[in-house]
């Protein structure tokens, strides 16, 4: 039974110190014919895939079911945030011919439902929104019944920018706050969380469906979590994200507690009461997890 919105779900009573991984955690590895098949096509077209370069936990699930979110503007990020594993410095080319080649593979997979992220590209004058905006209309011209799903950076706050990419309608605008704004020199130093709420809402008051997702996990305290939502409910942002953060690597940020299934169902049950209109919450949630279903709901209220 979820608790009433007077009472705030307590993340040290379910939760597990940090330490070894708990049994909630553990996953198959990536393996079977849908996945080799999909692998095939990523080489074949030379895409990336968050998946491969943030060491997604849901790979083996996601590859085998033939679905996947492509990595556009490279593989190497301008920034340098505390929990990601995608390579940071400085981006050596802009692939120009990318969104040719993600539409046609979209195309080729005969993909219902496309999710597109990129890494950042602050050394560019518009942030790669222009590629941003050509990858959406290469997959509508090769693929014109797939859905596209965007998990777009902040532009800088550069909202001329942005704009190029809400242009193009695409049916889901996705973008991570990530944290609770008092961790977020440690986990996204070149970010600012009133930044990325004002790209939410800039996109929620152009009709666009919205969706963003945070990790937990990071020392985050429970009423963080919660005002974290009422900001959220305060400019309808429809859809949220909320999964465990998991260390990539020794030098990046370590985890501060396991956090409990049983807390992430807490923390659904608060969403939706508080008035999200959808939230995906577990252990192994990530942004893309079970996107397609998303839509599929969401076009169906």
């Amino acid at each position: 039974m979820p608790l009433p919105l007077n009472v705030i779900p307590d993340p040290a009573a379910a939760s597990q110190p940090a330490g070894r991984k708990p049994a909630w955690l553990k996953m198959k590895m990536p393996a079977g014919d849908e996945y080799a098949k999909l692998l095939r096509m990523v080489n074949d077209h030379r895409l990336h895939t968050v998946c491969q370069s943030a060491k997604c936990p849901n790979m083996g699930e996601c590859w085998a079911a033939g679905t996947a979110t492509l990595m556009i503007l490279g593989d190497v990020c301008t920034r340098s945030c505390g929990f990601c594993h995608i390579a940071t410095g400085k981006p050596p080319t802009l692939d120009l011919d990318e969104p040719q080649r993600v539409g046609d593979a979209v195309r080729i997979m005969n993909l219902g439902h496309v999710v597109i992220t990129s890494v950042n590209r602050d050394e560019l004058p518009d942030g790669g929104a222009e590629v941003w905006a050509e990858t959406i209309r290469q997959i509508r011209l090769q693929s014109p019944g797939t859905s596209v799903e965007v998990l777009i950076p902040d532009f800088c706050g550069d909202w001329a920018a942005l704009q190029k990419v809400l242009d193009e309608k695409p049916e889901i605008l996705n973008h991570n706050i990530e944290s609770v704004p008092r961790l977020y020199k440690t986990v996204r130093p070149q970010a600012k969380y009133h930044r990325s709420l004002k790209l939410l809402q800039i996109a929620k008051d152009q009709g666009l469906l919205t969706k963003t997702g945070m990790m937990l996990g990071l020392g985050e305290t429970g009423d963080e979590i919660d005002s974290v939502l009422d900001d959220l409910v305060a400019i309808s942002c429809d859809i949220l994200t909320l999964g465990q953060y998991l260390q990539p690597t020794p030098n990046h940020l370590p985890v501060e507690r396991w956090v409990h299934p049983d807390e992430f169902k807490l923390w659904k049950d608060r969403g939706e009461m508080k008035g999200l209109r959808h939230v995906e919450s577990g252990p192994l949630v990530r942004s893309s997890y079970h996107a397609e279903k998303q839509v599929k709901a969401h076009a169906a209220v």
